[in-house]
């Protein structure tokens, strides 16, 4: 059985669920550090104006876990997170087709963000047909860090390859897995096509809603199904 663990983001781009396609079970990693200015809160859309942030505001702390990340909804963000994705996709083929799932989920008063992300990656996920198991490592309590933490969970959920995203090769430990009998492998995000896309010259670094409001059902052909030609 083949997993990944990855952090949750804020509507990540298509090599996130990409990387969720290619496993068995997928592993939201919510207990270890929040970082500031990530992929966490925040993520990119193409606009009439160029690359523009969206984010979700949070409440700072030191040494925060993921999952213990809140929203600061005392800021009126919702609005104008909906209307910055309306302004820039309200064009798009298949706009009105999906909005109100991404939408709608926006819109939830959820007090804190892993929550929120983890939603939206499901439905996202759903929309996609994506048949992948979800896990929250909250559920497995996993021991260690780093390295360790990563085998522990293998070893709890039974998994015999471990799919790891490609800059862990500069520091992962791969004697380690190997010691458990755990095949590592890295995940190849390169050969993309690219597809009917707004505002000026095509870029793949962008979220996901962009795939989704272009292509519509056909989003799935420019992530993995390309590779089945």
């Amino acid at each position: 059985m083949k997993i990944g663990i990855i952090q949750s983001n804020f509507l990540p781009w298509k090599g996130y669920f990409d990387f969720i396609h290619d496993v068995d079970k997928f592993v939201f990693l919510e207990d270890v550090q929040y970082t500031h200015r990530d992929w966490r809160n925040r993520n990119k859309i193409k606009t009439p104006n160029g690359l523009k942030w969206i984010s979700i505001p949070v409440i700072k702390k030191d040494l925060q876990a993921i999952n213990e990340t809140e929203i600061n909804n005392s800021l009126n963000w919702r609005d104008k997170l909906v209307l910055s994705i309306h302004h820039s996709y309200a064009s798009a083929p298949y706009y009105h087709s999906y909005k109100d799932d991404i939408m709608d989920t926006l819109k939830k008063e959820e007090k804190y963000l892993s929550n929120l992300n983890i939603i939206l990656i499901r439905k996202l996920s759903e929309l996609f047909g994506i048949e992948t198991e979800f896990v929250n490592s909250l559920e497995l309590n996993p021991e260690g860090s780093k390295d360790e933490k990563l085998i522990d969970i293998c070893i709890k959920l039974g998994a015999d390859t471990y799919q790891s995203g490609p800059a862990a090769q500069a520091y992962i430990n791969e004697k380690r897995f190997s010691c458990e009998n755990i095949s590592l492998v890295y995940k190849d995000y390169s050969g993309y096509p690219k597809y009917s896309q707004l505002w000026g010259e095509f870029r793949h670094d962008v979220s996901i809603i962009d795939l989704l409001f272009n292509c519509g059902e056909k989003s799935p052909d420019y992530i993995w199904g390309w590779r089945n030609d």
